[in-house]
């Protein structure tokens, strides 16, 4: 569980610097749904790079708590990033929280407690052939509907980037736990090491395009939460094996769903603010050009 929330805390400082880097890197009045054409220019933000640099961090540790954790516990930790990014915003943006949003980031740390209470291991299932195919036809299917989705409306879009997003990055929790054998030529013909590669890589982009309209980020993340949480940990269940300890499940279902909803709950803070500043800087900024 520590790599679990080891994670969270790379992924969610990551998401505030790569928030500001998308908002900064998108075009004006740019309304595209899937822009590959804002990942590059994002990219050339020191910020997008030093949050990509926390996301491989955060990306081993995640593998790591995969390979010895129930999906749903992993998931819900991740979902709890924006609980991370709620506080970093606060404490290095200057962003101020509700009463409310202090209430959710203790939501969020009871139920992941009741996760680590009641989390068994890892399920000893392995996926059949299917399931791997599977994950890559569904890998497939998010960067179409991605795709798709610069034709409708502002909000309809925002949603379907982030739920696109979010069972992106729930292929590659489910493919994590698929791949057995590291060797390259067993990679090579392995269709999860394919789904893991395109359902991140889409993730990646999928949000990215999200994140640069930051009237509808709300929008976004809640759907980017349910869809990296709700299937992987059904698939973990049904497919893999996954179980709590003894006795104890409705403690897992009800710490699961208390982490998950505090986390809905933050999910402005997928993106950073544009802009911190308030009243008397913007006085103290026109003071100095007048001078």
């Amino acid at each position: 569980m520590i790599c679990a929330l080891g994670a969270a805390v790379c992924f969610g400082t990551a998401s505030v610097l790569q928030a500001v880097a998308a908002r900064a890197a998108a075009e004006p009045g740019s309304d595209a749904g899937v822009d590959p054409a804002l990942l590059l220019r994002a990219l050339r933000q020191w910020r997008y790079v030093a949050g990509l640099a926390l996301d491989g961090c955060g990306f081993v540790l995640q593998i790591i708590a995969l390979r010895s954790l129930p999906i749903y516990a992993v998931g819900a930790a991740l979902a709890a990033s924006l609980a991370v990014t709620a506080v970093v915003a606060a404490r290095l943006l200057g962003v101020r929280l509700s009463g409310v949003e202090w209430s959710a980031v203790g939501v969020v740390c009871a139920g992941l407690g009741m996760l680590g209470l009641a989390s068994g291991g890892e399920g000893h299932g392995t996926g059949s052939a299917a399931l791997a195919w599977s994950m890559l036809g569904i890998a497939l299917g998010i960067l179409l509907i991605g795709a798709a989705a610069g034709r409708l409306p502002e909000r309809p879009r925002a949603l379907v980037l982030g739920l696109g997003a979010g069972c992106g990055f729930g292929v590659v929790e489910v493919t994590v736990r698929l791949i057995d054998d590291v060797s390259p030529a067993a990679l090579l013909a392995d269709p999860a090491a394919y789904a893991l590669l395109l359902g991140g890589g889409s993730a990646f982009l999928l949000l990215t395009s999200a994140l640069q309209r930051g009237s509808v980020t709300t929008t976004a993340t809640a759907g980017m939460v349910l869809g990296e949480t709700i299937g992987p940990a059904l698939v973990g269940v049904v497919w893999l094996g996954d179980r709590t300890r003894e006795g104890l499940e409705w403690v897992a279902v009800a710490g699961f769903v208390v982490a998950v909803a505090g986390a809905l709950a933050l999910a402005r803070f997928g993106e950073a603010p544009a802009d911190t500043r308030g009243p008397a800087d913007d006085a103290a900024e026109r003071d100095h050009c007048e001078k």
